[in-house]
């Protein structure tokens, strides 16, 4: 559990430094679902319980870095500075376009980005072979995932536990994505 004092400092990089405080919960949360990922499959599905675990992929721990501490989190913070001075309000109308603009021009802004990124730093052959097999589902997926979460989270529950929740759909939606990654590429040769 957090101590007074650290939870003071959280709050104070939060009020002073937002950006800063929602890139280090961001890259954290990024991070945090790979790492989730790489347990499930390395430690507990592993199918040889025999053989020792296999080393955590340090590498592409290291790219999920990258992007969640600094690439996302920045475009995400001026898109929603953005957003809330463009669509001031939580009417249904307003809500309602906010989800609108949310999941229609950021979600597959960020997702193209995602794929981009994360290609360039394998150094990939074809940085768009993951988008011409995995976009499309994606975005939709984010839709289907994000449209009910937000819904939830704007008319259900009280302004309080808004950041809490946001935070642990994040880590549940970052999850999905690394998965999303880690799927093979249709008519790709696997090594």
């Amino acid at each position: 559990m957090l101590h007074h004092a650290q939870m003071a400092f959280i709050r104070r990089v939060f009020q002073q430094r937002p950006l800063l405080g929602n890139a280090l919960a961001y890259g954290t949360l990024f991070v945090g679902a790979e790492l989730t990922q790489q347990t499930i499959l390395r430690r507990v599905l592993r199918e040889d319980k025999t053989q020792p675990p296999a080393p955590y992929d340090t590498a592409t721990l290291g790219r999920y870095a990258l992007l969640g501490y600094t690439i996302n989190p920045t475009i995400l913070y001026f898109w929603y500075k953005w957003l809330d001075k463009r669509f001031v309000g939580t009417s249904m109308a307003v809500v309602g376009k906010k989800l609108v603009l949310d999941l229609g021009v950021i979600g597959p802004i960020n997702i193209f980005v995602f794929f981009t990124a994360m290609a360039l730093m394998e150094r990939r052959e074809d940085i768009f072979a993951e988008h011409k097999d995995k976009y499309v589902g994606t975005c939709l997926k984010q839709v289907y995932f994000w449209l009910p979460a937000q819904a939830a989270n704007f008319f259900l529950l009280p302004n309080r536990f808004r950041v809490l929740y946001v935070g642990a759909c994040s880590f549940l939606w970052l999850n999905l994505l690394c998965w999303i990654k880690r799927s093979p590429v249709e008519g790709a040769k696997q090594d």
